[in-house]
């Protein structure tokens, strides 16, 4: 058909618009007709799922944010506080500079390192507000593929958080992988890690899971982050840290920066990316923070104008108001002292539930060795269940997880983990 007859039968459609002929027609010569449909997303599918299941004990385990006891989103209490004093300046709402607010940046790179950092005294940081993590992350692997003076290679670790791979990749880097969770163990496979990152080209790009690794929950002992440590300075690769949930892995925020802070302590060069989605409950403010950590305040200086540069193209300049609540909070003694508090209380109620889950599951006498919920830590568990034991427990019991065994202990609750318990024994015994 020729193109001149579609854009008359176009014509036709608007006055016809319910003639199939002319709306045939009018597809034959679309733009996008050629764009396939492309597969959903794989957490949005467990919830969707569980939103149409009629169970009144239904779980929903997919979901990657934190709730209280209650199965409630929960807006931390010095968040509240610190919402009305800015509403109280009454503040203007225009745009914040390209690398986000001066201020905003001091406090999120003291908080990872420490605030007796001299790194930071020194000027030897180049700090940037991103949208939150995932933001931090892209503009970080932008500079990389822009300036790493090495291969253009990142490794992940096996597996690791499901955004890893496409952000990288489209930033323009080669995503590799090295070894790092341990089927067998549900544990961390130290020694396939570190035989991987032996043989890693020198001067490639390694990504290091701060804390509360995503999705498995399984961190590195401080021995072991040490032996990394070293690994990784022998071999002369660039260690690029992804801190997503500092204070809400252990409940406190200096050990769960140990890592970081040891790198650099060892001397390392380093980037880190963080974000305050689940440690200030901040996640539809999408507040974080990338960092480059450089040799002196000359050489962070010209990283900085640089990453300011590919900034202007890619999104202008970072939203305020997460911002200002982050620096608000940290910027007053005593409402971060509150907000120190919240967190270990969201902390402390994950660790009790994967406690609670544990015993529950003894006390069934379930034969198996469930001591990997409580070892693991943060948001998430990798449970050591195969695909049929999940299809069954969503199938028969209602408790919604994704089909690679993976919970989200933010999930379960003090009034459901009985139900859990009973559900995951059945299917598992």
């Amino acid at each position: 058909m020729a193109c001149s007859k579609v854009f008359h039968r176009s014509i036709v459609l608007l006055r016809n618009p319910n003639t199939l002929e002319n709306y045939v027609g009018h597809r034959a010569c679309s733009w996008w007709g050629a764009v396939q449909m492309g597969p959903p997303d794989v957490i949005l599918g467990v919830t969707e799922a569980f939103k149409r299941d009629t169970n009144p004990k239904k779980i929903n385990l997919g979901v990657g944010a934190y709730r209280d006891d209650s199965g409630k989103p929960f807006v931390l209490p010095s968040v509240l506080k610190a919402e009305k004093r800015i509403a109280d300046k009454q503040l203007d709402k225009e745009y914040s500079p390209i690398s986000g607010t001066a201020e905003f940046c001091k406090h999120s790179i003291l908080l990872a390192l420490g605030e007796d950092s001299a790194h930071v005294a020194n000027g030897q940081n180049a700090t940037v507000q991103g949208i939150s993590g995932t933001g931090a992350l892209r503009v970080g692997g932008a500079f990389l593929a822009s300036f790493f003076p090495g291969p253009k290679d990142i490794y992940l670790p096996t597996p690791s958080w499901g955004n890893h791979n496409p952000i990288f990749r489209h930033s323009g880097l080669n995503v590799k992988a090295y070894r790092y969770y341990d089927p067998s163990t549900c544990g961390f496979d130290f020694k396939g890690a570190l035989e991987d990152l032996s043989k890693i080209s020198e001067r490639s790009v390694v990504l290091l899971h701060a804390c509360a690794h995503n999705p498995t929950g399984v961190d590195p002992r401080p021995e072991q982050w040490a032996e990394i440590s070293a690994l990784v300075k022998k071999r002369k690769l660039f260690p690029f840290f992804d801190m997503a949930y500092q204070g809400f892995a252990s409940g406190d925020v200096a050990k769960d920066a140990l890592a970081v802070r040891a790198f650099l302590k060892d001397g390392h060069q380093i980037a880190l990316a963080q974000s305050f989605a689940k440690n200030m409950g901040l996640y539809g403010e999408r507040a974080g923070a990338f960092s480059l950590i450089c040799t002196d305040k000359e050489e962070a200086a010209r990283t900085m104008s640089q990453i300011k540069i590919l900034i202007r193209p890619m999104y202008s300049n970072p939203p305020i108001h997460g911002a200002r609540l982050v620096t608000e909070i940290l910027s007053d003694s005593n409402l971060r002292q509150e907000w120190l508090k919240d967190v270990k209380l969201m902390a402390d109620r994950i660790i009790s539930v994967r406690s609670t889950l544990q015993n529950n599951l003894k006390k069934l006498g379930s034969s198996r060795n469930w001591q990997h919920i409580t070892d693991q830590i943060g948001m998430f568990c990798f449970t050591g269940m195969n695909q049929q034991q999940c299809e069954r427990l969503t199938k028969d019991f209602s408790v919604y997880l994704t089909k690679d065994g993976r919970i989200s202990m933010a999930g379960v609750t003090s009034k459901n983990v009985d139900y859990l318990a009973e559900a995951i024994h059945a299917v598992t015994k």
